[in-house]
């Protein structure tokens, strides 16, 4: 039995004709660029959150840079944010001309260890950038309770994160903006790039909605008020996804059930399981297990045509390109722990139970010498 790390072909077969019939909804209609899908899609996506605002742009990173961009963060200025995510969470920042200040994680969730945060405050920091890594909620109450005591803005970037919940609100309601991506192998993916801004504040939807088309007014395409960017959500992606929208809670709770038997399964087998929080819902991005001897049951598992993936080997203030920085071997241990050991299990709503089982026991035989 070969098993993916995830199949998106499986998901596509089971919305198939659903999928085609808003396709050529679209290709019918003749209306390409922000369209009423987009329309649609960004007010459902912001009800999901509980967010008043949703701005559709080309992909998650643009989701980034342009809210940062819109809150008036630039060169000169610092954002505080985790090292152990994908690269686009700090490249966002320098894209802007600002500096990422990276804090350590907490070694049970790899979220943000708000308890670091002030350490990394200055007088140059203006907001902090906590990622819902592998879609578990960061401790938001304490990330804007510091927020506020500084003065300082909250982007969430939640671009694994879509439908979890903290404390009883979803992530999107958490902060000033809330960043998502649609990238195909997301819990809500496109069939190519996407990205959505979801906001309370009516300005800043106002500022994003003018940034995504080159910083034109809504009045006049060629009136321009601010340099902007051209980042614009397809509306054919759009129609997809309202359709995969109404399927989302029920993916992942499927994903819930299967982490939950996953866990079940390896609870006397020497790894550290994924660890969720008592006030939020996970909804298992990722399924990411902790072990010493990560690379050598990476390897196993290869051999037995079972797929893993590493998430993340290089923590990114060891990243070449932020050298400049200073930070070295050494100056955030659990981050840097996190990269050597942790190894995502394969994980998709229509996963059979019996290939959970499978990647279980070849895990257990590894342990076992078999």
């Amino acid at each position: 039995m070969n098993i993916p790390l995830m199949d998106l072909k499986a998901q596509y077969r089971s919305i198939r004709e659903e999928v085609l019939k808003a396709v050529e909804g679209v290709l019918e209609g003749g209306r390409y660029i922000l369209g009423p899908e987009v329309k649609a899609l960004e007010e459902e996506v912001a009800a999901l959150c509980g967010a008043a605002h949703g701005v559709g742009v080309a992909n998650g990173t643009d989701a980034l840079v342009l809210t940062l961009d819109a809150l008036g963060i630039g060169p000169g200025d610092e954002v505080i944010t985790t090292p152990f995510t994908f690269f686009a969470t700090a490249e966002s920042i320098s894209r802007v001309g600002a500096t990422p200040v990276f804090v350590d994680i907490d070694p049970g969730t790899f979220n943000l260890d708000v308890s670091k945060i002030k350490e990394g405050i200055t007088p140059r920091t203006k907001a902090i950038l906590p990622v819902h890594i592998f879609g578990q909620p960061a401790d938001m109450d304490e990330v804007t309770a510091i927020a506020r005591e500084h003065g300082l803005w909250v982007i969430e970037d939640a671009c694994q994160a879509i439908g979890a919940e903290y404390r009883g609100r979803k992530v999107g309601s958490l902060g000033h903006a809330a960043c998502f991506s649609f990238f195909p192998t997301k819990n809500l993916g496109g069939y190519g790039d996407g990205g959505m801004v979801v906001t309370d504040d009516e300005s800043l939807a106002r500022k994003l909605r003018s940034l995504r088309v080159h910083g034109r007014t809504p009045e006049s395409k060629y009136v321009n008020t601010r340099i902007g960017y051209n980042s614009r959500l397809d509306e054919l992606q759009a129609a997809v996804l309202r359709v995969k929208l109404r399927r989302l809670e029920k993916w992942n709770e499927a994903r819930r059930r299967k982490a939950r038997l996953y866990s079940e399964l390896l609870r006397d087998v020497p790894v550290e399981p994924p660890v969720e929080a008592a006030d939020r819902t996970h909804i298992y991005h990722l399924y990411v297990i902790q072990t010493e001897e990560r690379d050598a049951l990476l390897a196993h598992l290869k051999r037995h045509g079972i797929a893993s993936g590493v998430y993340y080997p290089i923590p990114l203030h060891l990243q070449e390109v932020y050298r400049s920085l200073g930070y070295g071997e050494g100056s955030l241990p659990r981050a840097e722990t996190a990269a050597k050991r942790t190894l995502a299990l394969p994980l998709y709503p229509e996963m059979p139970e019996e290939a959970v089982r499978r990647v279980a026991e070849v895990v257990r035989r590894f342990f076992e010498g078999g």
